[in-house]
């Protein structure tokens, strides 16, 4: 029978600093996974229990396909910084309205945005906010739909148009949103905010019966999977 059991100790220097470099690196790398991906898992979270609770709006349904294909590596996916690249099953250019103002401002309080550009029927998305397919303009009877480019929280940029919204989804019913045209300030309030995905083209739909603005940018976080839609309605004019 065996009464004593000797253990080599393992006295190596480099042996253990391997270890305590494998040790450190695992946990920088799970740090970093975290960092990653909260941001996407929150906002699923979010707009699965919150939002749809919320949601007030009726979203049509449409036959044509935003994304064109189903397929995240599709050609029409490489890149979303052109304007058309968002809604391919709009037909661009058939129901835009020929206007003389070319840009104007936009300015939301909640999230720190103060002035950004909006060029009306513009498509480069990181040089500004873009007025998709113009058919009325802020202050008149119609849906401005006005995109914007978000991404990973830890990313954000205020001065970036590629970063610019990545904080809509603060935005809660009864912020205000800010519409500067030359000395003219238009002012609309928000009172629905929903998620839907990039075949519902009904949310650029016109209702004439108000003065609407549509506020919209890809979520979750950092992806392009699904659309976060800020409705508002015009509460004061100038």
């Amino acid at each position: 029978m065996t009464l004593h059991v000797y253990v080599k100790e393992n006295t190596s220097k480099k042996r253990r600093a391997v270890q305590t470099f494998s040790y450190i690196t695992l946990g920088i790398g799970l740090i970093l996974l975290f960092w990653s991906f909260y941001p996407v898992i929150s906002f699923e979270l979010y707009s699965r229990f919150i939002l749809k609770n919320g949601m007030q709006s009726p979203v049509k349904e449409t036959v044509s396909s935003v994304l064109g294909s189903n397929d995240a590596f599709s050609s029409n996916l490489k890149d979303f910084t052109q304007a058309h690249l968002w809604f391919p099953g709009k037909k661009t250019g058939s129901d835009t309205l020929l206007v003389g103002v070319k840009q104007y401002s936009i300015t939301i309080p909640k999230i720190n945005i103060t002035k950004a550009k909006v060029v009306v029927g513009g498509e480069d998305l990181t040089q500004s906010l873009v007025h998709y397919l113009p058919r009325s303009m802020p202050g008149e009877f119609g849906n401005v739909a006005i995109f914007g480019h978000s991404t990973l929280p830890q990313l954000y940029d205020e001065k970036d148009y590629k970063t610019i919204f990545t904080y809509l989804p603060s935005l809660q019913k009864g912020d205000t949103v800010l519409i500067t045209m030359g000395d003219l300030e238009y002012e609309y309030e928000v009172y629905d905010m929903f998620v839907v995905n990039p075949d519902k083209i009904s949310v650029l739909d016109q209702q004439f019966d108000a003065s609407y603005l549509t506020l919209v940018t890809c979520v979750p976080p950092g992806t392009f999977w699904k659309r976060l839609v800020i409705k508002a309605k015009l509460t004061k004019l100038p």
